[in-house]
């Protein structure tokens, strides 16, 4: 066997000790050798930085399943965006088709998702069978919106806007040639928002009472009407019964003032409401075809102030209706001239029975005619109807205004009117 050289401590060579102690010596060698390794490369910076940011490969990934998640949900929003005009305007199709007696017919639907509504374009309600010349119901645009502002009282609730909406009321022999239910508009319009309504706009709308099977036609409306329909749902939690208001003005024949007010419970089983209208200086001759059509007499000239006032709970109404007529006249010369002597004669008798028993001082036939009775179909006090007509002329004339004390109308009252025309419209308080 060869033996390998050995350096001694002194520095001389030595084979035997090699050879003796193979093991010891192999192990001696090589611990220095695995010393200097580790001591000549020791662990680098970046080394040291990879091993303590081992969890980030795990936060990059849910960074990028994040940002894939709001991918898709931009794309998914842009698509519904883009089909939702679509969606809805099928929905408010199969509302209106829901009612057997009218079709419903609308143009484009617009989408504000920013506010949380939707507008549709041209709504006609059109009844289906007979012969009316004219829809039911008719509207500019209809927007329904969210009510943010009412989301501070933890309620999610709705408007209505409405944009010059028409309602046509048409009289006629055949049921199926005239229409006067406003049912089926009022319960499409809550069907058509996910939410409750609680408030209602109305701008610049119209509303016609027709008959188109009389010579001449009738045709008497309301125009410019604006108004408001609040609290319905008794967003505040008013503990008063009559909670919900409306409130409109107008012009009767497109000259006359016309004022609406209401106090009402949306949620009353059987109807209970505070009502009151007031109408000033109409001008008589605009409604002589009415005149003609329903009483066979016509006016030459006058004006009339009208005062409505009804109150009804569970039901049950009761109220009254008090026409003014001022510098009326109803018989005249040019009625001598008329081939039909009935009518000659009634005519004669209404005008002369209305100049007798007028208010002198102020030119004024009226009275105040009491109602009473179920809602359907009140029945009015005529013996009280023909005392007050005495009242009127002889007593004390009736103004426009409401009678009784304005706290007894639950806060219900007019303005004082404008005296434009003395003659015609009168005290307005």
């Amino acid at each position: 066997t060869k033996t390998l050289p050995h350096v001694s401590r002194d520095g001389e060579f030595s084979g035997n000790n090699l050879c003796t102690e193979p093991s010891r010596t192999m192990t001696q060698l090589a611990r220095p050798v695995m010393s200097l390794t580790v001591a000549d490369n020791p662990p680098s910076q970046h080394e040291g930085k990879d091993t303590l940011s081992l969890p980030a490969p795990k936060r990059h990934k849910w960074r990028r399943r994040f940002f894939y998640l709001f991918l898709f949900l931009i794309c998914v929003t842009v698509v519904a965006r883009l089909f939702m005009p679509q969606v809805i305007r099928w929905y408010v199709i199969r509302v209106i088709d829901q009612s057997t007696i009218y079709e419903g017919r609308i143009g484009a639907i617009d989408v504000h998702l920013w506010k949380g509504a939707y507008t549709i374009h041209d709504v006609r309600l059109i009844k289906r069978n007979g012969n009316v010349p004219v829809p039911l119901f008719t509207a500019k645009e209809i927007l329904l919106a969210m009510e943010w502002k009412n989301l501070l009282h933890r309620k999610m609730v709705g408007r209505v806007v409405i944009e010059s909406p028409e309602l046509n009321f048409v009289d006629a022999p055949d049921p199926t040639e005239a229409q006067s239910g406003v049912g089926p508009w009022l319960g499409m319009i809550r069907d058509l928002f996910p939410f409750r309504i609680n408030s209602t706009e109305i701008h610049d709308a119209t509303i016609h009472f027709r008959a188109y099977q009389v010579s001449p036609p009738v045709d008497v409306y309301l125009r410019e009407i604006d108004g408001k329909v609040d609290n319905l749902t008794n967003i505040y939690d008013d503990v008063t019964p009559l909670y919900a208001r409306v409130d409109a003005t107008g012009k009767a024949m497109g000259q006359a003032d016309f004022q609406f007010k209401m106090k009402l419970d949306p949620f009353s089983y059987r109807p209970s409401f505070q009502m009151v209208v007031r109408l000033l200086g109409l001008d008589v001759t605009k409604i002589n075809k009415l005149a003609r059509t329903y009483g066979t007499f016509d006016f030459e000239h006058g004006w009339l102030d009208l005062v409505v006032q009804a109150d009804a709970k569970e039901g049950m109404l009761t109220g009254y209706v008090k026409p003014l007529f001022r510098n009326l006249e109803i018989f005249g010369p040019a009625d001598l001239k008329e081939d039909n002597m009935v009518e000659l004669f009634w005519e004669a008798l209404l005008g002369t029975t209305t100049n007798v028993l007028k208010n002198g001082p102020r030119d004024q036939f009226g009275t105040m005619i009491p109602f009473t009775g179920e809602l359907e179909g009140p029945e009015p006090d005529l013996m009280v109807s023909a005392g007050n007509i005495l009242r009127n002329a002889f007593v004390r004339a009736y103004l426009p205004r409401l009678e009784g004390v304005v706290d007894e109308r639950g806060g219900l009252h007019f303005d004082k009117g404008s005296i434009l025309e003395p003659a015609s419209v009168g005290d307005a308080k």
